[in-house]
């Protein structure tokens, strides 16, 4: 008979996961949904915190667009890669806007995160179009471990 046994993790502070989103370098979350079919779809994207939301855009015409408006259930996890390692996982259920004026700042604020300032109008302008559309997280249950290897 095969032995069970608990993993030691430790548990991060309350506001800790906060800090680790908004963490630079800018790590990128990986985004799970549910397709039509029921099988699972995980990708990367870009995101930002304001307040305890998670924000992120992404095309209504893409397999996760689709999945979100379909559903708004959604998980997200990041993840340090370094020892001693340490992640996040949030649940969380979606509302999504088409507003030009926020498409525009969203878009702006993630390209300035994650490929600079001196980029950023140019990616924001060029991301900020139909059917681009901004996607907010409310947190339902969040997950935030620290120094997995120690």
């Amino acid at each position: 008979m095969r032995e069970c046994f608990h993993m030691p993790y430790n548990k991060a502070p309350a506001d800790w996961w906060k800090d680790f989103i908004d963490h630079q370098p800018a790590r990128t979350a990986k985004l799970a949904v549910v397709r039509a079919d029921g099988s699972p779809q995980v990708a990367p994207v870009w995101i930002a915190r304001d307040g305890d939301e998670v924000v992120f855009t992404t095309s209504a015409e893409t397999v996760k667009g689709q999945a979100i408006l379909r559903d708004g259930r959604v998980s997200l996890c990041l993840d340090n890669e370094l020892p001693p390692f340490g992640f996040v996982t949030i649940n969380g259920t979606t509302t999504t806007s088409t507003d030009a004026d926020e498409l525009l700042h969203w878009a702006t604020r993630l390209a300035a995160r994650y490929m600079g300032e001196d980029v950023a109008d140019a990616y924001g302008r060029r991301n900020a179009v139909p059917p681009e559309m901004v996607v907010r997280v409310t947190p339902t249950k969040i997950i935030a471990v620290t120094r997995v290897a120690d």
